[in-house]
């Protein structure tokens, strides 16, 4: 049960992340000079840092199984996020997003991982 608790709370808060992160990009293209081609790097590196972060949650709820948790919080997200894709935008999946779903599922596993280590042990305080 704490590994669906741990995978929930990471894959909504790395939606959050992302969530912000759009409307903080989306009022820099509109009040600023900057193009979409100007912010591409720096919306693959916030989606890499929201996976990340969304590992550690995870880790962090879950307390153990780190490399289940951080999979299983990559690959929800990533079907969310490709289910949009090919739904919403009717955009097909390319090698290059694959290259990017595996950085991520390594992100969150990593991050899980590390979650889990910095979490405190049950019955410590």
């Amino acid at each position: 049960m704490r590994i669906v608790v741990g995978v929930m709370f990471g894959v909504l808060s790395s939606l959050c992340m992302m969530l912000i992160a759009s409307v903080i990009l989306t009022l820099l293209l509109r009040f600023t000079s900057l193009g979409e081609s100007t912010l591409e790097l720096s919306v693959l590196l916030l989606s890499f840092l929201a996976l990340f972060t969304g590992g550690v949650i995870a880790g962090l709820k879950a307390k153990h199984k780190g490399i289940v948790v951080g999979a299983a919080t990559s690959l929800l997200y990533c079907l969310i996020v490709a289910s949009y894709r090919f739904l919403g935008l009717e955009a097909a999946f390319t090698v290059v997003e694959f290259v990017h779903y595996t950085a991520y599922l390594l992100l969150a596993i990593i991050g899980s991982i590390i979650g889990v280590n910095i979490a405190k042990p049950e019955g410590h305080k």
